[in-house]
């Protein structure tokens, strides 16, 4: 896609030979300076360009890492819903002892037996906590 070469007007020529003073190169030091500085400016924007890119790149794996946290948040959150049904079975389970025998074990331990569990988890104040 070439563009079509046009003269310019007569009086601009001479503006622009008297210009720059610099008829060897045949551009002047301020046109040189202007091309040095846009190609400084399309240098600048292609590391805009490609640091850009980068900030996308990383804003997406943020995002995947945000939808794996929000999953997770909904197993917590379903985990602690159940939390305080959890708690009152164990308590039911622990007022439903059965009853002792009438030993005498009993009168030398007066304490209600528990039930035969490995972990003992105080749940009398269980639904004051949740």
């Amino acid at each position: 896609m070439s563009y079509p070469t046009r003269q310019l007007p007569s009086h601009l020529r001479s503006q622009s030979s008297s210009f720059g003073g610099s008829q060897s190169t045949g551009q002047s030091p301020v046109l040189l300076a202007r091309i040095a500085e846009k190609k400084a400016e399309l240098a600048s924007l292609k590391d805009l360009q490609t640091l850009s890119a980068g900030l996308a790149d990383q804003m997406q794996m943020l995002a995947e890492k945000l939808t794996t946290l929000s999953d997770g948040t909904e197993a917590v959150a379903a985990v602690l819903s159940n939390w305080h049904n959890v708690l009152r079975a164990i308590n039911m389970a622990s007022t439903k002892l059965p009853k002792p025998k009438e030993d005498a074990d009993a009168e030398k331990d007066p304490e209600p037996p528990l039930p035969q569990t490995l972990v003992r988890i105080p749940t009398q104040h269980a639904p004051a906590i949740i």
